[in-house]
């Protein structure tokens, strides 16, 4: 939001100067940046006429000018396309200095004196470019210092307002918040109604078919404005110091009142209209042309204002090329109407489209503003491009009452910290146009039409705070009574996790939660995303259903930089449909490339394999991972597993697929796992475990057994044949090779007994070897090997 610091000083004007203007509005929560409007203020620029001019004997694009400033003439050799007798135009004299720093010298062109130069909009710091001088109004008076004219000494308010404060977003807004803040007298522009004398222009009939969509639309015609007008000098200036270029009379009033009011307006050519007015639901697959030249396709979920042959303007958002007011038009049709935020951000960003129009209705626009805004309008119209008015065409929603909230001067003490008056409590808010009832300990406050961000009693107090001065309220200590989160002793905390990641050399990524559609459907075809509104980008156009996308994009960027060797992993969301709702789990994911360990000269180099993931992961959970052999549709068919522990499922570890490292184009296959984040985080409770007395015994198994059989199955199977005297059975040696039949391995087992109150016999111990052993030939075909 920008603003001229003259115009608001106009309506709202505290005895300070711009720059603690602005430092106060920043405090009160309205962040605000003074400039000057140029870099330097011109000096010794007049106003003047070309009363006579003629040709340059030595030069066919020069000609020589008589310019009259008042009490004087100058000899000026002009080379501007639109230099002509009658025109009037800044002039600068001998002696004058510009903003870009040059000083006028008498000069010789082609052999012809000059004793000045006619300017353009850009040589006096107002444009970037210009095509020829800038025109003045032909009543400008002669001799007339620019500076004064056109207010070339005037700062700019320049404000980054929140999406809760729309109703600043003009100067009636701000001059009452400038009031509010600053203690100070206000004119609020539209403080009456502009009274119009209705003609016999024709009404137009307006229909509303969603008026939760469409609040409020007002309607009128203005027939006869004279095409010749032209947008007065004052309303040129104040349009462009709020950022707005001047285009066309009728264009340039909707949006003065836009930025004096708040209210967004459009004018329509009459003469492009055939029938009525509708503000209704666009027909799927309809196009509109807008003034932006861009042409869009139309979808059932958008609002449009429409005539009998089709849509004119995307509601709330811009107007259609084909229905807006030129340099013929004699009629228009003045709209001023209400759409609901909801009815109209969504198209804006869906076509990629933003106005001045926009932004405010996305933030809330008055819902009594729009009677105001067409007066005003209507007001000016008739001000500068005459004509005759007719008839307001109005469609209006029953009225919502303004909520009333109940502010108490209890819990404003302690949420401030700090006892201020009744009396100033009052006079804060009734500054802020709210109406306060006190009923004892307490305020009934009626909340304003434009103030739509206060609806609860916290709202109130943070007016009063920032109005009565953050500074002004003393630090001091809270006492906050907070009672300790309760915390399940077997869920550890995620950073526990990520600190042991971090101490095995992982690196933690942060990915975003959207991702590409194509790159998701190649690593889980069977699963359907979930596909965004409005996405950022169309790489980042559905929600994520994975944390493989995310972790190979980060390492990809870093193999294409020559750091081949990563361990990367995330914590992170994942989303996924379940019937008409949308879950999300937590996931930990994991991927490793290049070599097992950094380079060594003690060691040779080795590259990450299956079992370096799963220790890693192992160590993670503090317990033993049972693995399974299993099939992803992202991971390599024969170098896969299902993960699980205690029977419950935990996740996948494998190596990704060899037709996606072809598709993605990758340098090699890495090693990728995804765990249920919860699960990963679950720990059995400590528990003291008795040291026995007594010795162990240890008994040792080669067994054959067929390729397919996990040393996780030869374990179970062990310790459930063998009974409780077996307190643990280690792996220590696998053979393939000669004397084995094909297709089968050596597992060599290692069984160590051990009891806690007395010394197991001999014959005790190879009982439960005997059993174990059954119970591998019975389970998995296990031979002792001879």
């Amino acid at each position: 939001m920008k603003i001229s610091e003259r115009w608001l000083r106009e309506h709202a004007n505290p005895d300070v100067d711009a720059q603690a203007l602005a430092d106060r509005l920043s405090l009160a929560g309205l962040e605000g940046e003074i400039e000057s409007m140029l870099s330097a203020v011109p000096s010794g620029v007049l106003v003047g006429r070309i009363d006579e001019i003629g040709p340059h004997p030595q030069a066919d694009r020069l000609r020589i000018c008589q310019v009259n400033t008042g009490d004087a003439k100058h000899e000026i050799v002009c080379g501007a396309a639109n230099a002509r007798a009658g025109l009037v135009a800044p002039v600068a004299l001998l002696g004058a200095v510009l903003p870009s720093g040059m000083k006028i010298k008498p000069a010789k062109l082609r052999g012809v004196p000059s004793n000045g130069m006619l300017c353009s909009a850009a040589e006096l710091g107002l444009a970037e470019k210009s095509d020829g001088l800038m025109e003045l109004p032909a009543d400008t008076p002669l001799g007339q210092d620019v500076v004064e004219l056109l207010q070339l000494d005037d700062r700019i308010l320049e404000l980054e307002l929140t999406p809760n404060r729309g109703d600043c977003l003009s100067l009636r807004g701000l001059a009452r918040e400038v009031g509010a803040v600053f203690g100070v007298e206000v004119e609020l522009p539209g403080a009456t109604m502009p009274e119009i004398d209705v003609g016999d222009a024709p009404a137009i009939a307006v229909r509303v078919l969603d008026q939760q969509a469409c609040t409020a639309y007002h309607g009128r015609v203005v027939a006869g404005i004279d095409p010749a007008a032209r947008t007065p000098l004052w309303m040129v200036e104040r349009l462009r110091r709020a950022g707005i270029r001047a285009i066309h009379p009728v264009v340039d009033i909707t949006n003065y009142v836009m930025i004096e009011l708040g209210q967004p307006m459009h004018g329509f050519d009459c003469a492009r209209l055939q029938g009525g007015i509708s503000v209704r639901a666009a027909r799927s697959g309809e196009q509109i042309e807008l003034l932006n030249e861009q042409k869009v396709t139309l979808n059932d979920a958008e609002l449009v204002i429409a005539d009998d042959t089709g849509p004119l303007a995307l509601a709330g958002v811009m107007g259609g090329e084909h229905s807006g007011v030129d340099s013929g038009t004699t009629d228009i049709f003045l709209e001023s109407a209400r759409f609901s935020p909801a009815a109209v951000a969504g198209t804006g960003r869906r076509h990629k489209l933003h106005s001045d129009s926009l932004h405010r209705f996305e933030r809330d626009v008055d819902p009594e503003l729009q009677a105001l805004a067409l007066a005003r309008a209507t007001q000016l119209v008739l001000e500068i491009c005459g004509g005759t008015a007719g008839p307001i065409s109005e469609v209006r929603a029953d009225a919502s009452a303004q909520p009333v909230v109940t502010l108490r001067k209890a819990r404003l003490q302690r949420l401030l910290g700090v006892d201020i008056a009744d009396e100033e409590v009052e006079r804060l808010l009734t500054a802020l146009g709210l109406d306060l009832a006190r009923e004892d300990q307490q305020w009934q406050v009626r909340v304003p039409s434009w103030r739509p961000d206060l609806r609860i009693e916290p709202d109130l107090i943070e007016e009063v705070a920032r109005l009565y001065g953050y500074s002004r309220i003393s630090a001091a200590p809270y006492a906050a009574h907070l009672a300790p989160p309760i915390k399940p002793e077997r869920q550890l905390p995620a950073d526990r996790l990520r600190d042991a990641l971090a101490a095995k050399g992982w690196q933690e990524i942060v990915s975003y939660a959207f991702v590409e559609p194509r790159q998701q459907q190649q690593l889980l075809p069977d699963q359907e995303g979930i596909p965004l509104d409005n996405p950022l980008a169309e790489t980042m156009a559905v929600m994520r259903t994975q944390l493989f996308g995310g972790l190979i994009n980060a390492w990809q960027h870093n193999a294409q930089r020559q750091n081949r060797r990563v361990r990367l992993f995330e914590f992170g969301v994942c989303f996924a449909k379940q019937g008409a709702s949308i879950v999300e789990d937590q996931r930990l994911a994991g991927l490793a490339a290049g070599s097992a360990e950094p380079e060594h000269w003690d060691s040779k180099p080795r590259a990450v394999d299956f079992y370096d993931l799963k220790g890693d992961l192992q160590r993670l959970m503090g317990q033993a991972l049972d693995a399974e052999a299993a099939e992803h549709p992202a991971l390599h068919p024969g170098k896969t597993a299902r993960l699980s522990v205690n029977g419950t499922a935990l996740g996948w570890l494998g190596q990704l697929h060899p037709r996606l490292v072809r598709t993605l184009d990758l340098p090699e296959a890495p090693w990728l796992f995804e765990l249920d984040g919860l699960r990963v985080a679950e720990r059995a409770v400590p528990q003291a475990q008795p040291v026995s007395e007594f010795p162990a015994s240890r008994r040792d198994l080669a067994l054959v057994v067929p390729e397919s059989v996990s040393a996780a199955a030869l374990q179970q199977a062990a310790k459930q044949g063998a009974g409780p005297a077996l307190q643990a059975v280690r792996v220590f040696d696998v053979y393939r090779g000669k004397g084995l039949p094909d297709g089968c391995k050596s597992v060599a087992l290692g069984l160590i007994f051990q009891d806690y109150s007395r010394t197991l016999k001999d014959q005790e111990v190879d009982e439960a070897v005997r059993r174990a052993s059954d119970r591998l030939a019975q389970e998995l075909g296990a031979t002792l090997r001879g």
